[in-house]
């Protein structure tokens, strides 16, 4: 499994960020996909998620409707967009096969201050 994460940067607050995620090594269309975020001194914490198929996403509580997870299944690939963004979304991301930690690869950086 390897998961290869861009698209991150420094934002100020109430900007946007799409996020993107591209999947080698496993059968990319048969697995929900997620994304996870980790701050400074902090756990992992659950963002989102979408199945195999791409029609059913799912997201953490604190999105509040800010984000959209997507996914491109012919380029084996998740995406997510950010609106709206507020200095506790800072954070390293990480996409992850189904909800496992443990495959995580490069995450990318996003921090969001004025």
């Amino acid at each position: 499994v390897q998961l290869q994460a861009s698209g991150g940067g420094l934002v100020q607050p109430g900007g946007s960020l799409r996020l993107s995620c591209v999947a080698s090594g496993f059968a990319f269309n048969t697995y929900t996909m997620t994304w996870m975020r980790q701050a400074p001194g902090k756990g992992p914490e659950w963002v989102s998620s979408i199945n195999a198929g791409g029609s059913v996403p799912a997201y953490g509580q604190f999105v509040e409707g800010r984000f959209t997870i997507s996914r491109d299944n012919t380029k084996n690939a998740l995406y997510l967009q950010m609106d709206n963004l507020k200095p506790e979304d800072t954070a390293m991301y990480y996409c992850v096969k189904q909800s496992n930690w443990n495959t995580r690869g490069q995450g990318t950086l996003v921090t969001v201050s004025s």
